[in-house]
């Protein structure tokens, strides 16, 4: 398919991936129509958005199926996501909404993506929430510009508002520069802006987040400001369900973290080791931000080869900003030469010289071996991706948590 992918014209593709899409709707009886569908899009947060409203909706009494990047689930079956890829195609998503009616769940939350709307595998799924949580520039190479990019997540606002269901809610960051867009775009929707000022007074600690939202005080034990932003995303759409603001705080509390999500490996050692999914300049300086008052042991990659070169050089910049040492090292180099991703993101540091260490493992026991009591060691890039991807679509399965945790065993002599 790759090979045929560069001969055949679009048209024919995308005519191929519509009917795939209809197709299993088709075959699995369009099961969106017997589910309450919510939704949620952005280049940052998705992950944890979906986590959060499945906890509230679960808490609420409510028994639900959830897709993403993360895992599979169904009621109180789970299984985690193997296969790369946020929105799976070939009937994937249709059969898991059917499997999902068929289990008596009443709410289906699904992270949903840009690439997976380029290969229409949204359509024909019928929306009754989507929730926007922020936009910055990625997979630029593939959609061809930001503005494409853009274009690819409106239309999911599109789905919405052309959704055949009674009632329609559009949740929408407005602190984001594209947020009244995608508000706008919306048309009839019930539309719920949420801003950081919502939360007001707020603070953010080691411990957690204390916050105040509709008049009641809330405490989640996740980190950093960017997570308070999901939080709001997901209390914002419960509050629009007229869920209440008691069910949402102890659901929020019991959501204690999100696996690959500012995940925190301990066995013991004196310092703390974060494995974290950023990989975007952004969600770097956010992780980075939450630790500040740290000094930080920072392994650096660069998640998806031949995918977003132009930002390489920035990681590196905002690494030599925030971290006291930086290791570059291996990820997920494809096809390309991974040696030369190391470089061009070893380009942006100025104030102090990386560490590169190709093998990732090692890179990982380096990082552990130079913490010293009260570091943070931050493991950036991979989060729960399953396999590291090599040349020639060769797949190593790996997991940043497990080796981290085999590392930290072996430092103490329990390994």
């Amino acid at each position: 398919m790759r090979y045929a992918r560069r001969l055949i014209p679009d048209f024919f593709f995308n005519y191929y991936h519509y009917a795939l899409a209809f197709l299993g709707a088709l075959i699995y009886r369009f099961p969106s129509s017997k589910l309450t569908v919510i939704a949620v899009t952005g280049t940052k947060g998705k992950s944890t958005t979906v986590e959060l409203v499945n906890a509230i909706l679960e808490e609420s009494g409510f028994k639900t199926a959830i897709a993403g990047t993360i895992r599979f689930k169904i009621g109180n079956k789970s299984r985690p996501n193997l296969y790369k890829m946020t929105m799976p195609g070939r009937f994937f998503l249709q059969k898991f909404l059917r499997q999902a009616v068929d289990s008596g769940c009443r709410y289906a939350v699904l992270e949903m993506t840009s690439e997976g709307v380029r290969q229409f595998r949204h359509k024909y799924i019928e929306l009754d929430a989507l929730i926007f949580t922020n936009i910055a520039p990625e997979h630029i190479e593939s959609h061809g510009s930001f503005e494409k990019y853009l274009e690819a997540k409106l239309k999911l606002v599109g789905s919405l508002a052309r959704s055949t269901k009674k009632r329609r809610i559009m949740v929408a960051n407005a602190d984001d520069a594209q947020g009244k867009t995608f508000l706008a775009a919306a048309g009839a929707s019930e539309k719920f802006p949420f801003r950081l000022a919502d939360a007001k007074p707020f603070s953010l600690t080691e411990k957690g987040i204390d916050f105040t939202f509709a008049s009641h005080a809330m405490h989640s034990p996740l980190i950093g400001e960017f997570n308070l932003m999901n939080i709001l995303a997901a209390t914002t759409l419960a509050n629009s369900y007229d869920i209440s603001s008691g069910t949402i705080a102890r659901a929020l509390g019991k959501v204690r973290h999100i696996p690959g999500r500012v995940e925190f490996v301990s066995e013991g050692q004196p310092f703390k080791v974060v494995v974290d999914y950023a990989h975007t300049p952004d969600s770097l300086h956010a992780l980075f931000e939450a630790f500040k008052n740290k000094r930080l042991v920072c392994i650096i990659g660069s998640t998806g080869g031949g995918r977003d070169t132009w930002n390489r050089p920035q990681k590196g910049t905002i690494a030599d900003q925030y971290c006291d040492v930086s290791i570059i090292t291996d990820e997920d180099p494809y096809d390309e030469d991974p040696e030369k991703i190391v470089a061009e993101i070893a380009k942006g540091f100025s104030k102090h010289k990386p560490e590169i260490i190709m093998d990732r493992r090692e890179a990982i026991r380096k990082a552990i071996s130079l913490a010293k009591a009260d570091d943070a060691v931050l493991i950036t890039g991979k989060g729960t991706d399953p396999y590291m991807m090599t040349a020639r679509g060769r797949k190593i399965p790996w997991s940043d948590t497990k080796i981290a945790r085999e590392e930290l065993r072996a430092m103490s002599g329990h390994g």
